[in-house]
């Protein structure tokens, strides 16, 4: 990739960055949406009883599956990489994948174990192929940009969990209140979407994530050229010394243990979490109580929307002459999602009382990040910018602190006694700290893995990042799946405050690692 093709790439900039990164935006929050939307459904759909549309499994057993779904979801990125890097490039691994997701809702939308289990599986192979080639993208992009890559990736963040919050809200409420096939199936029409626009759009990327024979075409057309001598001048800059590269993989590999001590934890959103809203916290509102949350809530729903349909605008100004069908189906995207969430409001206030859905909580997550990751893009923008290390032990404090508001909370609920149900204050406090943990690792990972890893391994090595995901996303399924014995033999305050005191550990020892970390990273900053 030559110098010239990806500064070309910043000459079309919406809010300071490559036009390009909005496309990837809009075609990573679409899958989210159709991921999260999805998953909020997941543990409460196979928890119902048979009457009421579910398949009425044990807790233990549903979390189980929850926690090897998951698993799978992220162990395939790292044969996804591989494949794109040694055959389909990053744009037809990320469109082949968008497709095999859709195919995969659209399995789930049937609602019989057969193609549940068809659908968890499409899902799996396709996420694998996307995942790990759009953030391989977003590298690509900045590689001759390093201090902007943190906030690139801060903003590539906010896009998928600009998906993460419609998907759960809509999706959730169309699955707990109107039909467990109709919220399954809505996150497959979107996934689609998401697809088809990228599909339209990809050449805004210029010749970055082709298919590694057509780079070999490109490189050898411009032998003799004008520009040529670019190739050879960054080829020969990112040579570095073999003990340099082995000592920063063991720095991301350092990383990646720990993000499995946070994924673990974090991961209980869609699990635990959710029974928790469901059973033990008090949702049904009345009165004065139903209007302010209706009104609440119509806000929180109206003004994300807005700011995101801003950016489209923002898109649309520098894109559209060149990517009209592409903009287009984008636009009919956001048409329909106005369309159910002015149906969703309208639905809400023809009700005198409501009662909150448990699925509503997962928006907190996302909600959080779409107003604060402006502002954490800043600080790692800004001279007080921390390390690494210390953003990863920041993180891990602050979403162990999120769990002691869970622990505090459901201290008054006693196994065997009438249920309690507490106030959403403590659901409320635990998703904005795991937020704020989650700003300080998710995004920085991606963007540390991209500048301490070789460009030749960029897309395995995303893929080996996400294999430890997976590792922290079973480890949260078979630890949740034992909340009722842990409830029983001791209270749920003390299953959660075994997520309290593990990360908080963890964040304490990595901050100690901070001066090894340092040496190990040889300047990357």
């Amino acid at each position: 990739m030559k110098n010239t093709d990806i500064e070309n790439l910043f000459k079309d900039t919406v809010l300071g960055h490559p036009a390009g990164l909005f496309v990837l935006f809009f075609t990573e929050m679409w899958e989210r949406f159709s991921y999260y939307g999805m998953r909020a459904l997941f543990v409460l759909f196979l928890i119902s009883s048979i009457t009421d549309g579910g398949f009425g499994w044990a807790k233990a057993d549903a979390l189980s599956l929850y926690g090897t779904y998951t698993m799978g979801v992220y162990l395939t990125p790292v044969f996804g990489g591989l494949i794109a890097d040694k055959l389909l490039g990053y744009r037809w691994a990320v469109i082949l994948g968008a497709l095999i997701m859709t195919l995969g809702h659209a399995a789930m939308a049937v609602e019989t174990p057969l193609f549940f289990y068809i659908g968890i599986g499409c899902l799996m192979v396709g996420n694998g192929l996307f995942k790990p080639n759009m953030t391989s993208i977003v590298s690509y992009m900045y590689k001759n940009h390093e201090e902007k890559k943190d906030g690139a990736y801060s903003i590539f963040y906010m896009g998928v969990n600009a998906g993460a919050f419609l998907g759960i809200m809509l999706c959730g409420y169309i699955g707990e209140n109107y039909s467990w096939s109709w919220g399954f199936g809505l996150a497959g029409i979107f996934m689609f979407i998401g697809m088809l626009q990228f599909y339209f759009t990809q050449n805004i990327f210029g010749n970055i994530g082709l298919s590694p024979k057509k780079m070999k075409e490109l490189n050898l057309s411009t032998i003799g050229k004008d520009g040529d001598q670019d190739f050879v001048e960054e080829a020969s800059e990112e040579e570095v010394s073999s003990k340099v590269v082995f000592d920063r993989l063991i720095a991301v590999g350092v990383f990646c243990v720990f993000t499995v001590f946070f994924w673990a934890a974090f991961e209980q959103a869609g699990g635990s979490m959710t029974i928790f809203a469901e059973e033990y916290t008090q949702r049904n509102l009345t009165g004065i109580n139903s209007t302010i949350f209706k009104y609440v809530d119509a806000l929180l729903t109206i003004l994300p929307l807005g700011i995101i349909t801003y950016v489209l605008y923002l898109l649309f100004k520098k894109t559209f002459t060149k990517f009209a069908i592409g903009n287009i189906i984008l636009s009919i995207s956001f048409v329909i999602i106005w369309g159910i969430v002015g149906w969703k409001i309208y639905r809400d206030f023809s009700n005198d009382s409501i009662e909150v859905n448990a699925t509503w909580f997962g928006i907190l997550n996302s909600l959080f990040i779409i107003t604060l990751a402006p502002f954490f893009s800043k600080w790692w923008e800004s001279k007080y910018n921390l390390s690494g290390t210390m953003k990863y032990a920041l993180g891990l404090l602050l979403l162990g602190l999120g769990f002691g508001f869970l622990a505090m909370g459901s201290q008054g609920i006693v196994a065997g006694e009438p249920v309690v149900k507490v106030s959403m204050f403590w659901l409320i406090a635990a998703y904005l700290f795991h937020t704020m943990g989650e700003l300080c690792i998710s995004p920085v990972s991606l963007s540390y893995i991209s500048k301490l890893v070789p460009a030749k391994w960029i897309g395995f090595m995303f893929g080996v990042y996400y294999l430890f995901i997976a590792m922290g996303n079973k480890l949260a399924g078979t630890v949740g799946s034992y909340i009722e014995e842990i409830e029983k033999a001791y209270s749920i305050s003390g299953f959660f405050l075994i997520f309290t005191i593990i990360p908080i550990a963890a964040g304490l020892i990595i901050a100690g690692l901070s001066p090894v970390m340092k040496k190990l990273m040889h300047g990357v900053k």
